[in-house]
């Protein structure tokens, strides 16, 4: 079956940085265009950054976090990452990693915690 699991999230203080990682199973990891979300308490599941499938030549990012957050991914290893530079307490948050629409898989992991404070 589909499976991710994210980890690297931690406390961090303002203009710290982290590096998220993603490790899938179940599915064709390089046929896919993978993107991170997050979800902060009280708010909406956000898409945060895509990048296509195999040579992941294709990245996108919403604005709010462009020129800080850097998507990659490694096909070999099945996993997807997330650098995070210069991390503001907005971008506090739990975040995942899936497919997106219309190919996001019905299964989601656990989540990484990210809090971004003093």
């Amino acid at each position: 079956q589909v499976q991710f699991v994210e980890s690297g999230g931690g406390l961090v203080q303002p203009g710290g940085s982290l590096r998220l990682s993603c490790a899938t199973s179940g599915f064709i990891f390089s046929s896919y265009t993978m993107s991170w979300y997050r979800q902060a308490p009280g708010k909406e599941r956000e898409t945060v950054a895509a990048i296509s499938s195999a040579g992941g030549s294709t990245a996108n990012y919403v604005d709010s976090v462009k020129g800080r957050f850097t998507i990659s991914r490694d096909n070999a290893k099945n996993t997807l990452y997330l650098q995070m530079n210069n991390l503001k307490p907005e971008d506090t948050a739990v975040y995942f990693c899936n497919a997106p629409r219309p190919r996001t898989f019905a299964s989601w992991g656990q989540g990484t915690q990210v809090t971004v404070s003093t």
